[in-house]
């Protein structure tokens, strides 16, 4: 399968920690976090889901983008990026809790504990589940909460922080929520959370009719942010930015009192052209082979000369001796019946030889999905998916 999608092009994303974001934050700005998918089933149809259909009330689980049947390969791909934690999602984690605990316990066990977990959820889960939350190994959890409204999960945000889990909210920003995003701010004071994570209402495939029902529409061609959202983001910002700084407020001029919590704007691009793509370059740095060369998206590209996998030793031997390459640099792709070589040495021999010679870019995943086939010379491969029988 052949794709032209590529992550949004921007300038250098310079964002640095600030004092009180939490770590999970941290953590996945350095691109070191394995995304945990539990499951795809959650209580609820929130209009701004931003959930694929293929994941949306999906019973799978997921490794970043690597479908997992156990906890063995959730580790494997855990390894595979050197991640340095977790964070656990879906749908809703709470939904399906038990194989939730086993994987905080898995990963705790396998990793150590520095290996920093955090997990989100939208349900007011019961309280006594917090205290077993953090005896798996829980490090952080993030509380969505449903209809902006704080009454219903009250008490198991008390709960989470008592029972030593570093314990926020995060929420989209819907533009045409202002009135209630500023009354959640003041709701928040006083509830033990330490964070509250806004990030910029995005526009999905997955969302996009319920979206336009809003009246919503994207803020420019580059994110998938929604037009105003950003703009009562950061104003949000400023008024907790000002109350802990003990300055006036800079839309009213009024003095209030610290929040008691930091607040985190993350931006819709930040999350695909910064965290994405540093999880790439992540997983490409550590995975990447000797016939591979990483790109700056976090991509990986390389030669190709497909051949018949009866003719593929034949043919690794040729290179070997013709062109004075080692065996490490040469791989036969068996699945694509390909020889991968070294970019530079495909173009130099893609007039030079009969069979279909390519560029391929692929992105560093498990499943490594091709994103862009460029031939080199006429040649064009016939099909081969039936040359064992």
């Amino acid at each position: 399968m052949t794709m032209d999608i590529r992550l949004p092009n921007v300038p250098e994303l310079h964002e640095l920690p600030e004092v009180g974001e939490a770590e999970g934050c941290i953590q996945c700005m350095q691109g070191s976090k394995l995304v945990l998918f539990i499951t795809g089933k959650c209580h609820w149809a929130c209009d701004y889901c931003p959930l694929s259909d293929t994941r949306r009330e999906s019973p799978f689980m997921y490794a970043n983008e690597r479908r997992c049947s156990n906890f063995e390969e959730v580790i494997e791909e855990a390894k595979a990026m050197r991640a340095t934690g977790a964070g656990i999602t879906g749908g809703d984690p709470i939904m399906d809790f038990e194989h939730t605990l086993e994987g905080i316990r898995c990963l705790r066990n396998e990793f150590g504990p520095d290996f920093h977990m955090h997990m989100y959820t939208s349900i007011a889960f019961r309280s006594e589940w917090a205290v077993r939350l953090k005896e798996a190994g829980l490090d952080e959890i993030r509380f969505h909460l449903l209809d902006f409204k704080l009454k219903p999960y009250l008490e198991v945000i008390r709960a989470s922080s008592d029972a030593g889990i570093f314990t926020g909210v995060e929420v989209p920003c819907p533009p045409d929520m202002e009135m209630e995003m500023f009354q959640l701010l003041d709701d928040l004071r006083d509830t033990g959370i330490h964070f509250l994570n806004l990030n910029e209402l995005e526009i999905t495939l997955g969302n996009q009719e319920n979206m336009e029902v809003r009246g919503f529409n994207l803020s420019d061609g580059i994110t998938a942010g929604a037009a105003g959202s950003s703009e009562l983001a950061v104003r949000l910002k400023n008024r907790v930015r000002a109350a802990e700084s003990s300055f006036p407020d800079p839309e009213d001029g009024e003095l209030r009192d610290s929040y008691g919590f930091h607040l985190k704007y993350c931006t819709a691009v930040y999350k695909d052209a910064g965290q994405l793509r540093r999880r790439f370059l992540r997983r490409g740095e550590a995975t990447i082979s000797p016939h591979e060369t990483l790109t700056d998206d976090g991509t990986l590209l390389f030669g190709a000369i497909y051949c018949l996998n009866e003719d593929a030793e034949d043919h690794i031997e040729e290179l070997m001796h013709e062109c004075e390459i080692p065996s490490s640099f040469l791989h036969y792709d068996i699945e694509n019946s390909r020889i991968e070589v070294p970019l530079l040495l495909a173009e130099e021999i893609a007039e030079e030889v009969n069979s279909p010679v390519a560029l391929v870019e692929v992105h560093p995943t498990h499943e490594r999905m091709e994103m862009t086939l460029v031939w080199l010379n006429e040649n064009r491969p016939i099909d081969f998916s039936n040359d064992d029988d």
